[in-house]
């Protein structure tokens, strides 16, 4: 059984009927997964941006009636939470896994996160292939870098700023069948390279 990477049965997950039958799956198959890669991580992203992460992996609780489209687990400087604070984030809809970094609707920092990124608005471009910005961290759709513009990426973060649901989260997409997702070291060495270059718009809080 593999400990970190996702496979087709994690993926598979998300394609189940009915909130129980999914809910049950996943924390068999995936959520532990989740934890793992937490205990894993939490250290390296201390080190890496010299500030102690805390796991939080989604538990999803609130949830009575409709499935969940995605899982992940976040990092944060929080030991209660990341809602309210810029957070990493490791996770999967059906048919794709992420690593991202940014921040939610929730958070009071929005405004002042946005005027440090676009301040790095190149920096943004320059991550090319696999990397994408999305403004909202509860759907699947991802704007891939190397297929907006500079002023698609501003645009998004005038948004995080004056919109009440803004958000902006930068990240890599990870396909079934990738290499990166062949073996649990591929996997992981990935999300460190990830995290490093995700790192460059870290924001201390």
């Amino acid at each position: 059984m593999t400990k970190f990477k996702f496979t087709k049965r994690d993926f598979d997950v998300f394609k189940i009927d009915g909130l129980e039958n999914r809910m049950e799956e996943l924390i068999e198959v995936t959520r532990p997964k989740l934890e793992n890669l937490g205990k894993e991580l939490a250290p390296y992203l201390s080190e890496l941006t010299g500030e102690e992460h805390f796991v939080h992996v989604a538990k999803h609780a609130r949830r009575t009636v409709h499935p969940p489209d995605d899982t992940w687990v976040a990092f944060s400087t929080n030991k209660r939470g990341y809602k309210m604070l810029p957070n990493f984030q490791i996770g999967l809809f059906k048919d794709h896994a992420f690593v991202q970094y940014g921040i939610i609707y929730e958070a009071p920092g929005k405004k002042d996160a946005s005027k440090v990124w676009k301040k790095q608005v190149n920096d943004i471009e320059a991550l090319g292939k696999d990397y994408f910005i999305t403004l909202d961290h509860m759907k699947p759709d991802k704007m891939m870098i190397d297929e907006i513009s500079n002023t698609e990426i501003n645009k998004g973060l005038d948004r995080l700023a004056n919109v009440k649901k803004g958000e902006f989260l930068i990240g890599k997409v990870y396909y079934p069948g990738s290499e990166a997702l062949l073996t649990d070291m591929n996997f992981l060495e990935d999300i460190k390279d990830t995290f490093k270059t995700l790192s460059k718009f870290y924001i201390n809080e």
